[in-house]
Parts: C-alpha cells; sequence; structure tokens
C-alpha cells in the first residue's frame, strides 16, 4: 500500500463526522488507518479541536478527544513555511503552509472541500480526488 502525505482541511473533518461513510469519512478512515500521512501542526490541532467542539455540531466531546488523539499519534508535525499568497480566510494559511514544509521533503496534498479558498495548485485537492488518487496508485 502506499502511503500519502496530506494536510487535511477542517471542513473535511467536520463533514466525516456528519455522515459516515460519506467521501470524507473514508478519507479520515485512512488518515487513522490507512494510506494517508496526517501533516499537522499544533494550530491545525487547536482548529480541529476549536470547531469540532462547537456546540452546533453536537459531537461528543470525548469522540472529539480520542479521535485529535489517535490523528496525532500517526501524523507528522512540521513548522510552517511562509508564503506570500493571498488568503481570503486568514485561518486557512496553515494548512498552506504546512504542505508546502512538507513538500521540500515529499510530494504532499491539503485536501479541502474548498479549494476556492486556497491558490490553484495540483496538489490542493478535494476529497474526491484524494481518494481517485489512493485508489489509482
Amino acid at each position: 500500500m502506499n502511503e500519502f502525505y496530506a494536510v487535511i482541511d477542517t471542513n473535511v473533518i467536520v463533514s466525516a463526522f456528519l455522515k459516515s461513510g460519506s467521501i470524507p469519512d473514508k478519507i479520515l478512515r485512512h488518515a487513522l488507518t490507512g494510506s494517508i500521512i496526517p501533516l499537522l501542526n499544533d494550530e491545525i490541532i487547536e482548529e480541529y479541536r476549536d470547531v469540532l467542539l462547537r456546540n452546533q455540531f453536537g459531537f461528543d466531546r470525548k469522540t472529539i478527544e480520542i479521535f485529535i488523539n489517535e490523528l496525532s499519534k500517526r501524523g507528522i508535525f512540521l513548522d510552517r513555511e511562509k508564503t506570500d499568497e493571498e488568503f481570503l480566510d486568514l485561518d486557512d494559511i496553515v494548512f498552506y503552509e504546512i504542505v508546502l514544509s512538507a513538500r521540500n521533503a515529499v510530494f504532499a496534498y491539503l485536501i479541502t472541500g474548498n479549494k476556492r479558498h486556497y491558490p490553484f495548485k495540483p496538489f490542493v485537492v478535494t476529497p474526491r480526488e484524494m481518494l481517485n488518487i489512493i485508489e489509482h496508485n
């Protein structure tokens, strides 16, 4: 089985938690037990936690903590590589800068449900595109 390095945008994780069996859920399962090696830093972990624990979702706190712990154990923590790219949402920059940092050593992806929030690059992919990459390698 090939391994793929990827930063996973928060929107993919929320979608996975909202709909079991969905494409984002399959991505999350790959990140927890399969061929995706998560790329992380402390800011990303904190965003995951902050967003997933919002009252509007009603996700179980213990489930979220277990998920974050497991993802952290499997993931690789990196420092950000600064970019001069423009972003509409400043919270998105950290995801992009972590994938840039990883790409100095390995081919890495940024998986997002909102490609338009990021610069147009071949390594910025949707969950479906990432599944296609995994299944065809």
